[in-house]
């Protein structure tokens, strides 16, 4: 296993001028690279409705999770699209997993639905950092322009109203996603 990546590690948004951003984007980071190396106390899990592993980011975690993460999710009943559920991080540096189910296709308010979702299960529980896959862009093929602005303008609402958490870490996995992030932010 890699060495975990710590928060520490990873900066928050800039300006275009290369100053930090303030307001929310103070609380916001975008991090190029794998999910499973995050230690942050939960990171989410782009998952379809059974939550039982499979490919792509939700094949990656369960992996580098470990069986036991398997055998907690066979527990769940599985999960609505729209919606998220909490396990525990059992190998993973990250405490917890929330798995979310995004809308396979383009269906806004069912992919802010799962961002939402997995935000209340971490106000629920007390967590104060989460990082997010880019939920549905994969193998659901959510465009992945309009599921950025979809992911980052459903964070900041919700943090705007729930300031709670102290960090947000948006984790791409390739340079496409990383330049639309970084476009949308600054």
């Amino acid at each position: 296993m890699h060495s975990p990546v710590p928060l520490s590690a990873i900066p928050t948004v800039v300006t275009r001028l290369g100053r930090p951003a303030g307001g929310f984007l103070s609380k916001v980071s975008v991090y190029h690279g794998d999910i499973t190396r995050l230690k942050v106390d939960a990171i989410v899990n782009a998952a379809d409705e059974a939550v039982l592993g499979g490919w792509g980011v939700d094949g990656a975690i369960h992996r580098a999770a470990g069986p036991e993460l398997l055998a907690e999710c066979r527990l769940l009943g599985g999960c609505a699209t729209g919606q998220a559920k909490l396990t525990k991080g059992y190998e993973l540096p990250a405490s917890y997993v929330i798995h979310a189910v995004g809308p396979v296709g383009e269906k806004p308010v069912l992919l802010a639905s799962a961002y939402t979702a997995s935000l209340e299960l971490a106000r629920k529980h007390g967590l104060k950092s989460i990082a997010f896959p880019c939920i549905s862009t994969g193998a659901f093929g959510y465009p992945p322009e309009a599921a950025c602005r979809v992911a980052v303008d459903t964070v900041k609402n919700w943090m705007e109203s729930e300031n709670v958490l102290e960090r947000v870490v948006f984790c791409v996995y390739n340079p496409r996603s990383q330049s639309i992030y970084d476009e949308y932010l600054t």
